[in-house]
C-alpha cells in the first residue's frame, strides 16, 4: 500500500490542516505523562514549517462524548509541544467556529496552531458533514498524521480528507511500511506473541496470524477459554456457547495448515483471600486460585520458540503486568528477543506502554503508535482514514 505523500504537496504559504494523534496520558496535575505520540509527529511538523507551510493541528484527547470537559483540554499538550519544538503553539479555544478560525488565520510568528479537543463537539465522532466543512475552512490541504485514528470514520479523518487535497504524513507512511512487512513475505520463522484479556475481541487477529505465522504464543486471560476447551478446569469463567464454537473452530484450524498454537503449560496463581502466590499446572488449577501470569515452564517454552525466529509480532501482555509480582512472564519472554536478529514489531497502546514500563523496548525494531488501527490493518480490513487518501 502506498499513499500520496506530503513530500509531493505544494506547501509554501499554505495552511496545512494536520490530523495528529495527541491522545496522550496526563498526570493528575494535568501534565503529559507519555509523549511518544507527540514526538513521533515532530518530523512531519518540522518538515511542513521548513517548507513554508502554516500547520493547523487537530486532535482528540480522551472521551468527552461531545461535551466540553476542562480536564480533557489540549492545553497541557500545547505547552508540551512548545517545549519540544522550541516554537510558540497557539491553542484555539474551540475546535471550530469564529474563534478557532481567527486563531488559525493568524498563527504565531515561527509557530503553529492547535485546535481544541475535537471530541468536545459531537460532530467529530458522528462524521458530521457541517463539522467537517468547518474544519476544512481552516486549511488549504490536509495531512493525515494520526495513524492511531485511521480506523475511525470521523470528521477529522474522513470528512476533511474528502474536502481538501489529502496527503499522508511521515508517520502514516512509516506505519504502513513497517506493518506491511508482516503481511507480505515475512522472513521465517514468524512468531506472534499474543496476550491480553478478551479472546472474543482478538479472535479475528488470532485467525489472521494462524494463517500467516509459523507459531502463535498465547498468554494472558485470553488463553483461558482456549485451555478450557482443551479440558483445563477451572480456568476463568465459563464462556457463552457462541464463543465456545468460535474457540473450537480456531483450535481445530484449517486441516494440515496454519501456525502451531502454543498455550501456557503453567501459571503463577494467587489465592485472593490470603494473597499467596504459587506456580500451578495450567490444566489442573485449584478452585478459587487466580492465574495472573505465565509460569516458569511456559516462559522457557516461549523463549525457545523465539530463539530461532526471524519475524516477531507482539500484542498484549502475558499477565497482569501492572502488579510487579505478575510482570515477570512478559518481561522474560520479551527480553529474550534482545539477542535475536530479525524484525520485531509491537502494536497496541497497552503493548507499547508495557514495553516501556518493563524496560524491554530496545528488543523491538518498531513499536506502532496505533492500537486498534494497527490490529485492523494487520487483519487486512479497510481503514476509512487510509482508504480516503489518494494512492501514491
Amino acid at each position: 500500500m502506498s499513499k500520496r505523500s506530503v513530500r509531493s504537496a505544494p506547501l509554501r504559504g499554505k495552511r496545512a490542516l494536520v490530523r495528529v494523534d495527541f491522545n496522550v496520558p496526563l498526570t493528575d496535575d494535568l501534565r503529559v505523562a507519555d509523549d511518544r505520540r507527540i514526538v513521533e509527529a515532530l518530523p512531519t511538523l518540522n518538515y511542513l514549517m521548513e517548507q513554508g507551510a502554516h500547520p493547523v493541528l487537530m486532535s482528540h484527547l480522551g472521551r468527552p462524548d461531545g461535551e466540553r470537559v476542562p480536564s480533557l483540554s489540549l492545553q497541557p499538550v500545547a505547552k508540551h509541544l512548545e517545549a519540544l519544538l522550541h516554537r510558540p503553539v497557539a491553542l484555539a479555544p474551540d475546535p471550530t467556529g469564529p474563534k478557532a478560525e481567527s486563531t488559525a488565520a493568524a498563527p504565531p510568528e515561527m509557530g503553529l496552531v492547535l485546535l481544541e479537543n475535537l471530541r468536545f463537539d459531537p460532530g467529530e465522532e458522528a462524521n458530521d458533514a457541517e463539522f467537517a466543512r468547518s474544519l476544512a475552512r481552516m486549511g488549504d490541504l490536509f495531512v493525515e498524521e494520526a495513524f492511531g485514528t485511521v480506523h475511525r470514520a470521523h470528521a477529522s479523518t474522513v470528512g476533511v480528507a474528502k474536502l481538501l487535497p489529502a496527503y499522508a504524513g511521515f508517520l502514516v507512511e512509516k506505519e504502513i511500511g513497517e506493518l506491511s512487512r508482516l503481511m507480505g513475505q515475512p522472513e521465517r520463522p514468524f512468531v506472534a506473541i499474543l496476550g491480553g484479556a478478551k479472546v472474543k475481541d482478538k479472535l479475528p487477529m488470532l485467525r489472521k496470524f494462524r494463517e500467516r505465522a509459523d507459531t502463535l504464543l498465547l498468554g494472558g486471560a485470553m488463553a483461558f477459554p482456549l485451555l478450557r476447551e482443551l479440558g483445563a478446569d477451572p480456568v476463568g469463567p465459563a464462556t457463552d456457547p457462541a464463543l465456545v464454537r468460535e474457540v473450537r473452530a480456531f483450535l481445530d484450524g484449517p486441516s494440515g495448515k496454519g501456525a502451531t498454537v502454543r498455550l501456557p503449560v503453567d501459571f503463577m496463581v494467587q489465592d485472593p483471600r490470603s494473597g499467596t502466590v504459587k506456580e500451578a499446572d495450567a490444566m489442573h488449577l485449584a478452585e478459587g486460585w487466580q492465574p495472573l501470569d505465565i509460569g516458569p515452564r511456559t516462559r522457557a517454552l516461549f523463549r525457545e520458540h523465539l530463539r530461532n525466529s526471524r519475524t516477531v509480532f507482539f500484542n498484549g501482555p502475558m499477565g497482569k503486568i501492572e502488579d510487579p509480582r505478575f510482570a515477570q512472564g512478559t518481561r522474560e519472554v520479551l527480553s529474550a528477543l534482545k539477542g535475536v536478529p530479525g524484525v520485531h514489531v509491537a502494536a497496541g497502546g497497552d503493548s507499547a506502554r508495557a514495553l516501556v514500563d518493563l524496560g524491554v523496548e530496545a528488543a523491538f525494531t518498531y513499536i506502532s503508535t496505533g492500537g486498534g488501527a494497527a490490529i485492523e490493518f494487520i487483519e487486512g480490513r479497510e481503514l476509512p482514514g487510509l482508504a480516503v487518501l489518494p494512492e501514491g
